[in-house]
């Protein structure tokens, strides 16, 4: 945990403070029909850089609002979600989270989520487990789609979107136990990794929504994959399951 010991203390003040403000922003931004963003996601996003850049000034970063700040050649390269579930945020509903992971070259090989109203820490890192408030996680026993609790979500623009997901939605609400729909994809991911879920589905990702959460379940003994079922995937269609219902899954998404 090396690597991303020195960050808990920082996701854990940027949580704190936005926990002080849950339900009452007072500057909102539209980058989109209905994608938020809020003057809490950039003081968090800021937050995070300068930490990162105090302790490893040669990396790179990518982050949701301030895109990419460039490192050194070869250098690994962070991933920002200063706040997943703006909307939610926005509202006062306590589905969000602070999300980061770390990449050197294509394989992603650290995540770390804090879900702050709830006070739970999540990390992995590549080939030493996945843990949640320093307890292992491990992904759900469920063999059978038809037994399955999913999650998903959803273009913020439904009217631009290639892909609106509606389709996928009504092709699996009749093959599982149920479907919910809660507004933060990292920590959809998180709830697979820790077996909540048995499984995600999204279109058209975003590699912050995706990378911190995916690497968690992976690291849980879960799948991660395109709708083709190709793994390494973290950004674009993502299915991700605790493995057993995941050939059923991507089926249904390539019919669907």
């Amino acid at each position: 945990m090396a690597m991303l010991e020195f960050l808990i203390p920082v996701v854990r003040e940027v949580g704190k403070f936005l926990l002080q403000r849950l339900g009452n922003v007072q500057s909102i931004q539209l980058k989109g029909h209905a994608n938020l963003v809020t003057e809490m996601d950039r003081r968090s996003e800021e937050h995070l850089i300068r930490a990162i850049r105090a302790r490893y000034p040669n990396h790179a970063i990518l982050s949701e609002e301030a895109g990419a700040l460039a490192g050194g050649s070869g250098q690994p390269e962070w991933i920002l979600d200063p706040i997943d579930g703006t909307t939610n945020y926005v509202h006062g509903l306590p589905y969000f989270c602070v999300a980061v992971a770390l990449r050197h070259g294509l394989q992603v090989q650290a995540g770390l989520i804090y879900h702050p109203y709830i006070d739970e820490l999540y990390w992995a890192e590549r080939g030493r487990g996945a843990f949640l408030n320093g307890r292992p996680l491990r992904v759900s026993a469920t063999p059978r789609l038809e037994d399955a609790l999913l999650a998903t979500g959803f273009p913020s623009d439904l009217s631009r979107a290639p892909d609106t997901n509606v389709e996928h939605f009504l092709a699996l609400m009749p093959k599982t136990r149920a479907l919910r729909r809660l507004g933060s994809a990292c920590l959809d991911l998180c709830n697979v990794a820790a077996g909540r879920l048995d499984g995600f589905w999204q279109p058209t990702m975003l590699i912050w929504d995706v990378a911190p959460g995916a690497i968690i379940i992976e690291e849980a003994g879960g799948e991660v994959t395109d709708f083709a079922g190709k793994a390494g995937a973290y950004e674009g269609n993502i299915a991700a399951s605790n493995g057993k219902i995941h050939a059923a899954l991507v089926n249904l998404l390539q019919r669907g």
